[in-house]
């Protein structure tokens, strides 16, 4: 056989056509002749042809029963059948054709029409199989990429997460810690038929993501409170109580700004409920039982022992064993006595288990929801209005649209992936979680130790998000996160923080940066003092030219203040 030829197989128990297609078609494929439709299937069992010309008035087994076999037969199947035959009546064609034979061709042959017939279909053969590979090469990746956007919601939520505890001073690895329990005690609970069917409902993988905001509300609680060392007063405790309340409010009133929120509804269930106690001594709504939402019932438990097994503020950690008794002892008051039940029998996996393994993925642009999310989060802790991150994206949309058009900043901007661009702005301000609630809400004006201490949001943020990106692998999607972070509060003058950079040293998303984040902070309430009019807002801009902000900018910026202006009103600027 000639090695690049397509392999044809011709079975007919006449030897004299089996000679006639040899002659005229070995030139062109690689021909193998069987004279009946059993030695097709003693050949079949060594090679896969390409293509089979099949006669039908043969004995033992006609064209028709052969064509049977091959189809029923997995590996034979697919391989497309010519019925070449002497008989011409249409009812012969049409029984051929519905057996599955791709065309059917009377004998005596053209040459030049058969090999056309032939290629037709070998044609259509490849582009059968082309198409295939292609499907599952694209189901493929779309299960990566879905893959890629869990991992990366869940660093992103786990560094908010761990934002949140590090106010109370609980480390960081409580996040990761939980969340590996939480994955082992409903694989346990799935393994022992405990709720099994409820749990069969779950994404189980959104729900382990969502269980890192379970403490999400401890934003809205005075800092004094969560660091204190020692027994909180009755007060005190009605205050860390209300972390809850928060916390279902901050959820719920982010599932309102995103399409995309089956992550938040088990979120709500964990904040919401997770100090729930079995006997209906919990709070905040004194649930009792089966009342309490299963994500609660299990977070509960995982959050004790794991608050049992740390250090925190008010206590030194407890020995493994010594937590393992006291889930004993709540065993039916504090817990679910069907989850206690599971952890005790599996109490060893627990002790060894460890935190989660750093995460690995590619670039993905479909994060976007939970960018928002974080966005929302921050905006919630700031006092700011939930959502106000989708009208500076907006803003900075129309700012860097239009200074790509001009000669002096096009080559930067061209080479930037403009949406990672807009995604990473959205949380610019992410240090500010690490800032004091009082600091945050003060309504007005803050003294020097204040004001540096306010400062150092930008130190905090540009941490949080190289601890980000040191967390997962090819973090394309922060390309422009670190920048934008660390220098909007640079001024051209050199006169800004943190570090006093000048002119052109600033890089270029912080410039731009800065013009939309005053632009933005001038036009909306804050806590203390209220929001300027579009007109006053430009002339500030305008009046910062060349010592707070890049006079070419700030020139762009005026050009196309109308824009900001139809954006802040939510009208459609297209």
């Amino acid at each position: 056989m000639e090695e690049n030829r397509e392999v044809i197989v011709m079975v007919d128990d006449d030897l004299t056509n089996l000679n006639v297609a040899r002659n005229n078609l070995s030139g062109v494929y690689s021909i193998v002749t069987v004279p009946s439709g059993a030695k097709l299937f003693n050949l079949l069992d060594k090679i896969t042809p390409a293509l089979i010309l099949l006669d039908i008035e043969m004995p033992e087994m006609n064209g028709y029963e052969v064509l049977k076999k091959l189809k029923e037969n997995g590996n034979t199947a697919h391989i497309p059948v010519i019925f070449l035959t002497a008989k011409i009546d249409p009812a012969s064609e049409i029984e051929g054709l519905n057996l599955g034979a791709v065309d059917y061709i009377t004998k005596p042959f053209s040459r030049d029409l058969l090999i056309k017939r032939i290629n037709l279909h070998l044609l259509i053969e490849k582009q059968k199989k082309e198409l295939l590979n292609y499907n599952l090469s694209l189901e493929s990746e779309v299960g990566k990429q879905t893959q890629a956007v869990l991992e990366l919601q869940n660093a992103i939520i786990q560094i908010i997460a761990e934002l949140v505890e590090c106010r109370d001073s609980v480390t960081g690895g409580h996040i990761g810690r939980t969340q590996h329990y939480i994955t082992l005690l409903v694989d346990f609970l799935i393994e022992h038929d405990i709720y099994a069917d409820e749990i069969a409902g779950w994404d189980t993988n959104l729900f382990a993501m969502s269980s890192q905001l379970h403490d999400v509300g401890k934003i809205t609680i005075r800092d004094d409170i969560l660091r204190k060392p020692g027994r909180l007063t009755d007060e005190e405790y009605e205050e860390i109580k209300s972390h809850t309340i928060s916390g279902l409010d901050i959820i719920k009133r982010i599932e309102e700004n995103t399409t995309e929120s089956e992550f938040l509804v088990y979120a709500a269930a964990l904040a919401g409920s997770h100090h729930e106690r079995w006997d209906g001594t919990g709070y905040p709504n004194g649930l009792k039982g089966i009342q309490i939402p299963l994500q609660g019932r299990i977070m509960a438990l995982v959050d004790v022992y794991d608050a049992l097994t740390n250090d925190r503020p008010y206590k030194e950690a407890l020995t493994h064993e010594e937590a393992v008794d006291i889930i004993k002892e709540g065993n039916g008051t504090h817990f679910d006595p069907l989850i206690a039940n599971v952890f005790l029998m599996h109490e060893k996996e627990f002790k060894d288990a460890k935190v989660m393994p750093k995460q690995t993925l590619e670039q993905n642009e479909e994060v976007q929801p939970t960018l928002e999310t974080i966005s929302d989060i921050i905006c919630t802790r700031t006092g700011n209005q939930s959502g106000s991150s989708e009208r500076v994206r907006n803003y900075l949309e129309v700012l860097v649209d239009a200074l790509r058009e001009n000669e002096h900043f096009k080559e930067e901007i061209s080479s930037w992936n403009t949406e990672l661009f807009l995604m990473s702005a959205q949380i610019h301000d992410i240090g500010k979680l690490g800032v004091s609630g009082r600091l945050l809400n003060k309504d007005a004006g803050f003294t020097s130790i204040e004001f540096d201490s306010m400062k150092n949001h930008v130190d905090y943020g540009v941490q949080v998000i190289q601890k980000l990106k040191s967390q997962i692998d090819h973090m394309n999607v922060l390309n422009h996160a670190e920048a934008l972070t660390g220098s909007h509060h640079e001024r051209w003058d050199g006169s800004g923080y943190p570090n006093g950079l000048k002119g052109y040293g600033i890089p270029l998303q912080g410039r731009i940066m800065a013009v939309v984040d005053v632009y933005d902070a001038l036009t909306s309430d804050r806590p203390h003092r209220k929001k300027k009019t579009h007109e006053e807002a430009v002339e500030i801009i305008r009046s910062g030219s060349g010592s707070h902000f890049d006079p070419g900018i700030v020139n762009t910026f005026l050009e196309n203040e109308e824009l900001f202006r139809k954006i802040k009103s939510n009208e459609n600027i297209n």
